[in-house]
């Protein structure tokens, strides 16, 4: 239908999602509770355990109506408010690292391997940390002490990267870390291309820290100086290195935009490097006249100092909808009930300083000297298409910006509220606060004379994050965040406790919701917009619209095109630094990355199975019945990285008689190749066909294809067949070689043999497609979707997401 849904006086109650209720028992419900009402009151009464005795009653009311109405914390919040758990309640932090090995090095820093222990305290408690390895001096630099050379950052990255794999181990949630080196560090080209080594670094995301000046000298093409303060060794004094008159030691110079070109090439094709725009946060931050930003949280949006937290919690806006779709009446957004949740967020996150487990005690000093919190928002996407605009129009973009306007605004008057209550943060100064330039500055003047007179509680109070976990166990699977949605239902696999599998339908909230209202899935009104969908310079435009008036920054994912072109993409950096954006993180599909980029642990052993007594599919037939057989010849096309391929299959058949009553039914018992086709495939193939022959006479042919499934090669994945999924999308089948593709062609001609109709296929040749490279539109490389079978599982918005099926796995 090309309709609206038929206005209703009251809109249907959507029941939750099992897999909403699956995530919220396993992360989030602890011993006792069995309710998200129940877990509700307990963070309630945590937030209000803070406040003054003879508050904590009113205060516990009005945080668990808060609670409800969409006011929630982030995960750590959610999971371990008010339990006994030494765990803590924030979820990143940024770990300083010194140019030592241990102890502290001559600028108070901790040394290498104190900050690797003081890190994996952080993790072992919950919290993810990112680091700026700067400082640490590059390979081949004098080292006095030891009369040696140094190793380089990147060595000692590796090392905090075992780390973190060891606390993920140890039972911890899974580890997420943040690793920055200055464009600057005469080791960044190391850095840029590190992760193009499979298997290196999992446990990071990686980002260069670029200033303004690299940006003008690559405008310009100018040379650039890659520097440290320590001395270069004997060998790079040999070749040139040199002492500026800064006294930082020039270890080479090369052309900017010979550099810059290595970082957009290496993440063009392998998705990182992000870019961190460090003179653009560092102008904007409030905090500038006494604190140095050099690195981020691990997934971008809260530039921290040392020791610096991110204290987060999104307010849900899609609660704030009113007459979804136009039903009952235009549909509007309550500005006035959003403002009024912003303000009790503020107090409720400033409660969770005073609340949480510290890891550590600098942590816990630095927090309470600025109190940084982070107020944000998620369903953004959804809320957009309940008032029925898309994400990447004018309009779209609009609405966004007025929503983060308004939560700016409400945040900061809340903060100046609380400082009358409770006092400034401890390290405010008021004229540095509002100089020309920083974030505060560009406050509306009743706000800006409000801290004047009564100080600000809070030192920064905003952040887009991802929202992950929280987005499905209590917003309804509503969009991540402020991205757009990325499908509008998929299947997840879960594995159950017996090591079963079981499927959840996954549906986004606003399509939910469209369908309950009578919309019809194949008909969705033009506001429906997914990330796919749209351009590139929507995701950059939304981006710039909502950055203004966030106070720290935005985790977004900017997704390109697999075509899009390399000069382009390029420009695109250009833009959001030219446009004031504090980083940037792009993912584009690339056949680079299409192998195997995991090590797939070993399968479990099957069980063998006897046949049942007379079993005449599986009985074992000693030779090949003379005569003619029934046999069907099939068209197999496929597509590798070479290209298209086409290859012929015949199956011969014998008549066995019915399991059940008279009659007889088909048992595949020959499959072989007709001669004349590819050379190269032609061993391979052959041999395989006459090994599946040997299988199928023996009885054991199922277990000999599912085998084959299991078959994986270096040389990229393989496109074959489709899948149909509940909404009715189809899409492509990938496997991960020829081998597998083939044992899947020959497990569809005996589906169709007996007549079963399954859920995946392969295309026939009327529904193949004249041309297809290997990578569809919108799909980016990564590891193996268990869905679909594609390598296109990326790291999303603090989710594993497959961007060839939509399918999502694990948040962290």
């Amino acid at each position: 239908m090309n309709r609206e849904p038929a206005a209703r006086e009251l809109l249907p109650q959507l029941d939750p999602q099992p897999i909403s209720e699956e995530v919220l028992r396993e992360k989030y419900l602890k011993d006792g509770e069995t309710t998200r009402e129940q877990l509700f009151a307990r963070v309630a009464r945590a937030l209000a355990s803070v406040e003054a005795p003879e508050l904590r009653a009113g205060f516990e009311a009005r945080f668990l109506a808060h609670l409800r109405q969409g006011g929630i914390g982030a995960g750590r919040i959610m999971s371990a408010a008010g339990t006994e758990l030494q765990a803590t309640l924030i979820n990143c932090f940024v770990q300083p690292v010194g140019d030592s090995i241990q102890g502290r090095d001559e600028s108070g820093y901790p040394g290498i391997y104190e900050a690797l222990r003081e890190s994996a305290e952080t993790m072992r408690r919950g919290g993810g940390v990112g680091y700026d390895f700067s400082r640490i001096r590059p390979r081949g630099a004098r080292v006095k002490v030891t009369a040696s050379v140094a190793s380089g950052p990147c060595s000692y990255i590796n090392v905090f990267d075992q780390s973190c794999a060891t606390v993920e181990s140890a039972g911890a949630r899974r580890g997420a870390q943040m690793g920055v080196l200055r464009i600057d560090h005469p080791d960044v080209r190391e850095f840029i291309t590190a992760k193009r080594t499979p298997g290196r670094w999992n446990n990071f995301n990686v980002s260069v820290a670029v200033p303004d000046a690299f940006m003008d000298a690559v405008l310009a093409d100018a040379p650039w100086d890659l520097v440290h303060r320590a001395q270069p060794g004997p060998d790079q004094l040999a070749r040139g290195a040199r002492q500026r008159d800064d006294g930082l030691w020039v270890y080479e110079t090369v052309r900017a935009r010979e550099l810059w070109d290595m970082i957009m090439r290496s993440a063009y094709d392998f998705a990182e490097p992000g870019i961190l725009f460090i003179d653009a946060i560092g102008r904007d931050n409030n905090l500038r006249a006494i604190e140095s930003i050099e690195a981020t949280n691990p997934c971008g949006e809260q530039p921290l100092p040392p020791y610096g937290c991110c204290d987060l919690g999104p307010v849900i806006l899609t609660g704030f909808v009113r007459h979804p779709f136009g039903v009952g009446g235009e549909p509007a957004f309550d500005f006035d009930a959003f403002e009024r949740t912003v303000a009790l967020q503020v107090r409720a996150l400033d409660n969770v300083l005073d609340l949480t487990y510290w890891p550590l005690p600098e942590q816990r000093a630095e927090a309470q000297a600025k109190r940084r919190i982070g107020v944000g928002f998620t369903g953004l996407g959804d809320a957009l298409i309940l008032l029925k605009l898309r994400y990447d129009s004018e309009a779209g973009v609009a609405m966004a910006a007025r929503i983060a306007e308004r939560m700016r605004d409400a945040a900061y008057r809340a903060s100046v509220e609380l400082a009358k209550e409770k006092g400034a943060f401890p390290k405010l100064d008021v004229n540095s606060y509002l100089a020309s330039g920083t974030f505060a500055s560009r406050l509306p003047a009743d706000i800006q004379q409000g801290i004047r007179a009564h100080g600000i509680r809070n030192s920064h109070l905003l952040s887009i994050a991802p929202t992950g976990t929280v987005s499905l166990a209590f917003a309804d699977n509503a969009s991540n965040g402020i991205e757009p949605a990325f499908s509008w239902t998929y299947t997840r696999k879960k594995r159950e406790a017996d090591g079963g599998t079981r499927e959840h339908e996954v549906s986004d909230h606003a399509w939910r919701l469209w369908r309950a209202l009578g919309g019809e899935a194949q008909a969705l009104p033009p506001y429906f917009v997914s990330a796919l969908e749209m351009g590139v310079d929507g995701h950059l435009g939304m981006m710039a619209a909502v950055q203004p008036f966030i106070d720290t920054s935005i985790s977004k994912t900017v997704n390109v095109p697999a075509a899009y072109p390399f000069d382009d993409f390029k420009d695109l950096y250009l833009k959001a630094w030219s446009g004031g954006l504090k980083g940037l993180a792009t993912y584009r599909p690339n056949d680079i990355l299409g192998a195997v980029l995991s090590v797939q642990g070993a399968a479990e052993a099957e069980a063998s199975v006897a046949p049942p007594p007379g079993d005449p599919m599986r009985s074992v037939i000693e030779q090949r019945p003379l005569g003619a057989l029934d046999a069907v010849a099939e068209k197999i096309e496929y597509w590798t990285q070479e290209g298209h391929h086409t290859t012929y299959i015949v199956v011969s058949f014998l008549p066995v008689p019915a399991a059940e009553g008279p009659g007889t039914q088909s048992r595949a018992i020959e499959f072989f190749m007709p001669v004349g086709q590819r050379a190269e495939s032609q061993q391979w193939i052959t041999a395989s066909m006459r090994l599946l022959s040997l299988a199928a006479r023996g009885g054991f042919l199922e277990r000999a294809l599912r085998d084959m499934r299991k078959v994986a090669w270096d040389r990229g994945p393989v496109r074959l067949g489709t899948r149909t999924r509940e909404d009715g999308a189809v899409i492509p089948m990938w496997h991960d070689s020829e081998v597998a593709a083939l044992a899947f062609a020959v497990q569809n001609i005996l589906e169709r043999r007996r007549g079963v109709v399954g859920a995946a296929s392969v295309a026939t040749p009327a529904a193949a497609p004249s041309a297809v490279a290997l990578s569809v539109p919108g799909q980016m490389a990564g590891r193996k979707c268990p869905e679909c079978g594609a390598h296109a599982m990326i790291r999303k918005d603090g989710c594993d997401h497959c961007t060839a099926c939509g399918y999502v796995g694990s948040c962290g």
